[in-house]
């Protein structure tokens, strides 16, 4: 279960560096993709789900990293807020998603990308 859980935080930190190079170099798909969030049943629910995987392996790999406290934390905000998603309307979700995309213009992805690198290297380095 270790091993499970290592690789797919591994694979949480290259996620987030993919989505740097997204933001990077096509913010405008970027923000395309975040109008989807919520926008149908499959996305939303999927999308939730898919989330408790990584904040379930930061939590069953918490005691092992070199960040525990953080690990604990973040693990179980992604696995608490996923749970409260499930609840709340899918229309909701969806309003919330197509009003941050009308905040965050295409240039403004650009330069939260960096971010997106950083949080990515960040969560690999805190397992090896």
């Amino acid at each position: 279960m270790i091993l499970i859980a290592k690789y797919t935080i591994i694979l949480f930190g290259l996620f987030f560096i993919f989505i740097g190079f997204l933001m990077l170099f096509n913010p405008t798909k970027a923000r395309e993709t975040l109008r989807k969030a919520g926008s149908t049943n499959l996305i939303n629910y999927g999308e939730i789900t898919i989330r408790m995987i990584p904040a379930t392996a930061l939590i069953i790999y918490t005691d092992l990293s070199k960040f525990s406290e953080v690990f604990k934390v973040l693990g179980w905000f992604m696995l608490i807020t996923s749970l409260v998603l499930y609840f709340v309307p899918r229309h909701l979700h969806h309003n919330f998603s197509n009003k941050a995309a009308d905040l965050l213009k295409p240039l403004y992805f650009q330069f939260i990308a960096p971010l997106s690198f950083i949080i990515g290297a960040i969560i690999i380095f805190s397992i090896t």
